[in-house]
């Protein structure tokens, strides 16, 4: 088959004129196009008065070798890629069993992927099952009950099911292990258009069944479940040739399971567990990431900046957007996990601290528009050279923000025209905040450095004249928004095991290699590959 891309439609064209645009761009006869499958489908919103639809598709005809030789130097028309999976080993009989910790995206698909080659992988997991922690979690936002191990960060499924569900990245995949992460979910329960669409997501009601549906899977092949696990020890020895290699973990209660090969898929918020395998000298360095807020529109307004008159259209969905602004202080500004038509969700782990983040359904269609804007912090900023030193700057501020919100997982809010003023807020306006358990309108600069305070609020009025009304007055901040990736980088070699430490395979965003669902699945994927080459000797 051939794949042929950059087909661009107007907007609502008729579902025939796909096949005929195919026809135009080659040149042939609809005879000869036997056979025509969409591989993608974007839109192009650039000029709002006249939207277009973009697609590839993959093509079937009469005599491919002909139609490939004249478009020879076209890269619009190609050989379709072979995207299938092929596993890169199978179990020796007596291998052991690796132990995967966390069961994020990341874990998932190590644990998947192990499985499917015959290493029956133990997968361990801090938090509950996905239902019962779902009920905990709505459990802080109703009524303002924190339980610190099942929560919006940790259980079945990781921060990832509570999020907007987006399934793209921007990272290299030629080996397309990204298609095997969206087959497998569609395998579970996922609508199939997350294989076509150029932006696809699930949202979180779907994700809940899919996590499910991939653990019965999983267990089939052989992989043994373990929640309400906590690992909270790392056995590591050094053998008579000075190198140190891992022989095992002790899970909370005491019991040990011994390990020579351990995927320590932990996610961004395992801040205790950072700090156990730092203390069994384990090599970590700080990392940068970012610290800001969440901001709130109506979602029609985003529509109508973003599609103008075509705003509605059902082809468009709810719009999005992505923006970044060079401060004046050096700092870049960024919008970060938007989530159209969506809410402000809770996501603290600890007690005593305020966090936010985003979530939608699939549906995409609750009051609000919001995303996080969101300040780069380096290390230089951090309060010392310690490599927790990040963890120590995120506590900070999300203590900060659960003082200014009440004490009581309320969160801090302000309307922008006030921010931009320098002065609290004593009440909102026009956007209601959708952060539950609530929001108590103050002044935010007391919850963050004063370089990301005053880099936010240059960057507002210039995302005001690439949006219009992205600066309105009653538009609403939240805070803090901390957990925008790992503060630490639990850093691996070539073999993707850790500097110093054989048998430890760092994994996915918590260890510093991923963000987003798409990235740290296909982190999984390749660490469990290591993990499969690593016990064959291949």
């Amino acid at each position: 088959m051939l794949r042929i891309s950059d087909l661009k439609l107007p907007l609502g064209h008729p579902p025939q004129a796909l096949r005929a645009a195919v026809l135009e761009r080659l040149k042939i006869r609809d005879a000869d196009l036997l056979g025509l499958t969409l591989a993608r489908r974007a839109h192009d919103a650039r000029r709002k008065s006249a939207i277009l639809m973009v697609y590839s598709v993959d093509v079937e005809l009469a005599d491919e070798p002909a139609v490939l030789a004249r478009f020879a130097g076209d890269a619009h028309v190609r050989p379709t890629p072979d995207t299938a999976y092929r596993p890169v080993a199978r179990a020796p009989e007596g291998a052991p069993r690796p132990v995967v910790i966390g069961l994020g995206p990341c874990g998932l698909f190590a644990a998947l992927v192990l499985a499917e080659m015959g290493f029956n992988p133990i997968i361990l997991e801090r938090g509950k099952v996905v239902r019962e922690r779902t009920k905990d979690t709505w459990g802080l936002w109703r009524r303002s009950e924190l339980n610190p191990e099942s929560n919006v960060q940790f259980g079945e499924g990781g921060a990832g099911t509570f999020s907007d569900g987006k399934l793209y990245s921007q990272i290299k995949d030629p080996r397309f292990l990204g298609r095997k992460v969206l087959t497998e979910f569609v395998g579970a329960g996922a609508p199939s258009e997350i294989l076509t669409e150029a932006h696809p997501h699930i949202g979180t009601f779907r994700l809940v069944s899919m996590v499910e549906s991939m653990r019965r899977k999983i267990i089939a092949l052989g992989g043994e479940y373990r929640f309400q696990s906590k690992v909270v020890d790392f056995e590591i020895g050094e053998g008579l040739d000075g190198v140190r290699r891992l022989a095992g973990v002790v899970l909370e209660g005491g019991e040990r399971i011994a390990a020579s090969h351990v995927v320590a898929a932990i996610g961004h918020s395992s801040r205790d567990t950072f700090a156990r395998l730092l203390e069994r000298g384990v090599f970590i360095e700080p990392k940068p990431f970012s610290i800001g807020v969440r901001i709130e529109h109506p979602q029609s307004w985003i529509d109508r900046a973003r599609f103008g008159p075509s705003a509605g259209h059902p082809d468009l969905g709810a719009a999005a957007y992505a923006i970044a602004h060079h401060a004046a202080n050096g700092r870049g500004v960024y919008s970060f996990c938007m989530c159209p038509g969506g809410t402000v969700v809770a996501a603290a782990s600890e007690p005593g601290r305020v966090v936010t983040n985003g979530m939608s359904q699939y549906s995409r269609n609750e009051r609000n528009a919001n995303a996080g804007i969101v300040v780069a912090v380096e290390p230089k900023d951090f309060p010392s050279a310690h490599p927790l030193a990040g963890v120590e700057l995120q506590r900070r501020w999300e203590s900060a923000a659960f003082e200014a919100g009440g004490r009581d997982y309320r969160a801090p809010g302000q309307r922008v025209g006030d921010f931009l003023a320098g002065r609290p807020s004593a009440s909102l306006g026009e956007v209601i905040p959708s952060y539950r358990p609530g929001v108590t309108p103050t002044d935010l600069s007391t919850c963050l450095p004063d370089y990301a305070v005053n880099a936010i609020r240059e960057a507002l009025p210039a995302f005001g004249r690439q949006i219009p009304g992205f600066d309105h007055p009653d538009a609403v901040l939240t805070g803090v928004e901390t957990r925008t990736s790992s503060p630490v980088r639990i850093t691996r070699d070539a073999t993707f095991q850790s500097l110093n430490t054989r048998g430890l395979f760092p994994a996915g965003e918590g260890a510093g290699y991923a963000g987003g669902i798409l990235s740290a699945a296909v982190d999984g994927i390749k660490v469990a590959e290591a993990v499969a080459r690593d016990i064959v000797g291949s």
